[in-house]
C-alpha cells in the first residue's frame, strides 16, 4: 500500500432525504480513512451528490422552481448528514459543478471509439432511472422490487457504449483479483450475472425524454444518461483530466457501494475506465441493507430509521459503535430501537463507560489521581489489523470489546479495593496497587488507540482522562444510561 490512498462513496440522488444506507456508506469509508491516517497514510475521501435526471426535474417542477435551484436547496441535507456522522472527507462533488460537466464531456469524447447510435427498446424503471433486461423483469414479475412499480416499455434513439467489448477483460480482472469484489459471495453473484458477457448499455436519452443533464458533445438533441455522468465523479473530483494530481490518488483503493448498485460499479464503470485507458479500482467493498426488525425499510410501512434521530438521541459515538459493530460490514444487518438501546446500556455504558469511571475513581481515591508509569497495553493486535485488511470492521471492533471485557474481568479478579485495605499492614500493598492500576491505564490507553477509527470522541475522552499521568476527571459520564425505547416498549406491552 502506498502513502497516498483514495476511498470513495456512492453519490446519492438529492431528490429525497438521506437515509440510513447513505449514513452507512459515509461511516464505513470514514472508519477506513481514519485507520489509514492513524497509520501514517494520506487519504483522499470523496463524497458527493448526484443532481441530474428526470426525478430531479420532476421534483423541481412540483416545487415550482428550476432544477438547479432545487438541487441547491437539497444537497445540504446530505452534506449535513456527512458531517453529522463524523465523516472527515476531503472532497465533495456535485454533478452540477462546472468542472465535472466539462470533464464528463471529455470522457465521452475519449469513449467515442466505443460509442454507437441505435434504437433502444427495453424495460425502464423510473425509480432507478435505469433499464433492465427481459430476464431481470421476468424474475420480478414485471414489478421493480425496490420501488413496487411496474417497469415501462420504452423505445427511443440513443447512444450506446460497447460494454460487451470489455466483458473478458473485466471478468479476468475480477477473477484474478486485479479488481477485487469484497465479500467473495458478491463477487460470485456478479460473475454469474455476466457469465454470458456484459450487454451494451444505453448512455444517452433524447432531450424530449430527459431534459436535465449534461448534453452529449456534438449532439445537442441527446442528454447523457446518468451512468456516464454520475460514475465519472470518482475521477473528476480528483481533478481528472486537467489537474495532474489526480494520478497521485487513482486507482481508488476502495470504492464503497451498496449491493443494489454493484452491477453498475463492477460492469459499466470498469468498461468506461478501460475505454479511456485508466486503471481499474483495486477493491469494491459491497455492504448490505439495514433491515428494521427483520423487514425491509420502506416509507409505506413507516419503519424508516432516520440517522439524525439516532445521533440526536444517543450521541455520535453510540451511533458509530452500533452501526460499525452490530451491522456486519459485508452483509445485511438489522436495527431496532430496542437492540440499539440494549447495546448502548450494556456494552457502552456498562462495559466501557463504567470501566473508565472505575479506574479513574480508584486512582483518585487511592493515589490522589497520580498514575505512575503506565506500561503499554499488551493485547495482541494481529486480529484487529487482520480484520481491517479484510474490510471486516465489525470484527475489528469485536476484538476491542474482548479487551474491554477482559480488563473488566481482571479488575473483578484482582480486586484493587481489597489490596488498598492492606496498605500500612503489608509492605508490598502500595506498590502492588500502583502496579495494578497502572496496568489498567495502559490497557485503557491501548483500547482508546484502537477505538480511534470507530469512536473518535470516546478515544479522545479516554486519552484526556489518563494520558498526562494524573487523572483529569471528565465533565460527564461516558454513555449515561438511557431507557427511552425499552420503557416505551414495555409500556406498549402493558397496554
Amino acid at each position: 500500500m502506498g502513502k497516498n490512498l483514495y476511498i470513495t462513496t456512492a453519490i446519492p440522488y438529492v431528490n429525497a432525504k438521506p437515509h440510513i444506507g447513505n449514513a452507512l456508506d459515509y461511516l464505513l469509508a470514514d472508519i477506513w480513512a481514519r485507520y489509514q491516517r492513524q497509520n501514517g497514510r494520506q487519504v483522499r475521501f470523496q463524497v458527493g451528490t448526484d443532481e441530474h435526471g428526470n426525478k430531479i426535474a420532476a421534483k423541481a417542477a412540483e416545487a415550482g422552481i428550476d432544477p438547479q435551484t432545487y438541487t441547491d436547496q437539497m444537497y445540504p441535507n446530505f452534506e449535513s448528514l456527512m458531517k453529522k456522522v463524523g465523516a472527515e472527507y476531503t472532497d465533495f462533488i456535485r454533478t452540477t459543478d462546472g468542472h465535472h460537466k466539462g470533464a464528463v464531456q471529455y470522457i465521452w469524447q475519449q469513449l467515442q471509439p466505443y460509442i454507437y447510435k441505435g434504437t433502444y427498446q427495453g424495460w425502464y424503471c423510473v425509480g432507478h432511472e435505469a433499464f433492465f433486461t427481459d430476464k431481470e423483469v421476468e424474475a420480478t414479475n414485471g414489478v421493480c422490487p425496490d420501488h413496487q412499480t411496474p417497469y415501462e416499455q420504452v423505445s427511443e434513439q440513443n447512444y450506446f457504449l460497447k460494454t460487451s467489448e470489455f466483458s473478458d477483460r473485466i471478468k479476468e480482472a475480477i477473477e484474478k483479483g486485479k479488481m477485487q469484489i469484497v465479500p467473495e459471495f458478491r463477487k460470485k453473484e456478479f460473475l454469474n450475472l455476466i457469465k454470458d458477457g456484459l450487454p451494451d448499455v444505453s448512455i444517452s436519452r433524447p432531450k424530449k425524454s430527459l431534459t436535465w443533464g449534461v448534453s452529449v458533445p456534438g449532439d445537442s438533441d441527446q442528454i447523457m444518461y446518468v451512468w456516464v455522468d454520475a460514475l465519472s465523479n470518482y475521477l473528476t473530483v480528483l481533478g481528472y483530466p486537467d489537474k495532474p494530481e489526480w494520478q497521485e490518488f487513482w486507482p481508488a483503493d476502495i470504492q464503497v457501494v451498496g449491493k443494489d448498485i454493484l452491477r453498475f460499479h463492477a460492469g459499466i464503470w470498469p468498461a468506461m475506465l478501460l475505454g479511456i485507458g485508466v486503471s481499474l479500482p483495486k477493491k469494491l467493498l459491497v455492504h448490505g441493507f439495514i433491515n428494521v426488525g427483520g423487514s425491509k425499510m420502506s416509507k409505506t410501512v413507516g419503519n424508516v430509521v432516520d440517522p439524525n434521530e439516532v445521533i440526536d438521541q444517543y450521541g455520535l459515538d453510540a451511533f458509530r459503535y452500533f452501526f460499525a459493530r452490530h451491522i456486519p460490514t459485508q452483509d445485511d444487518g438489522d436495527f431496532t430501537w430496542e437492540k440499539f438501546e440494549t447495546a448502548y446500556n450494556t456494552e457502552l455504558a456498562n462495559d466501557l463507560g463504567n470501566l473508565v469511571a472505575r479506574v479513574a475513581n480508584m486512582l483518585t481515591k487511592y493515589q490522589a489521581g497520580v498514575i505512575g508509569d503506565a506500561p503499554l497495553g499488551e493485547h495482541d493486535m494481529k486480529q484487529y489489523h487482520a480484520s481491517f485488511e479484510k474490510l471486516e470492521f465489525n470484527k475489528a471492533l469485536d476484538e476491542v470489546w474482548q479487551m474491554v471485557r477482559s480488563l473488566n474481568k481482571y479488575i473483578d479478579d484482582v480486586k484493587p479495593w481489597e489490596i488498598a485495605k492492606n496498605i500500612g499492614k503489608d509492605t508490598d500493598a502500595e506498590s502492588h496497587l500502583a502496579e495494578v492500576l497502572a496496568h489498567c491505564v495502559g490497557n485503557l490507553l491501548q483500547i482508546a488507540d484502537l477505538l480511534v477509527p470507530f469512536m473518535p470522541g470516546t478515544a479522545k475522552a479516554i486519552h484526556d482522562t489518563f494520558e498526562s499521568g494524573v487523572v483529569k476527571p471528565l465533565d460527564t459520564v461516558l454513555f449515561p444510561k438511557m431507557y427511552q425505547h425499552t420503557v416505551q416498549t414495555n409500556a406498549q406491552v402493558a397496554k
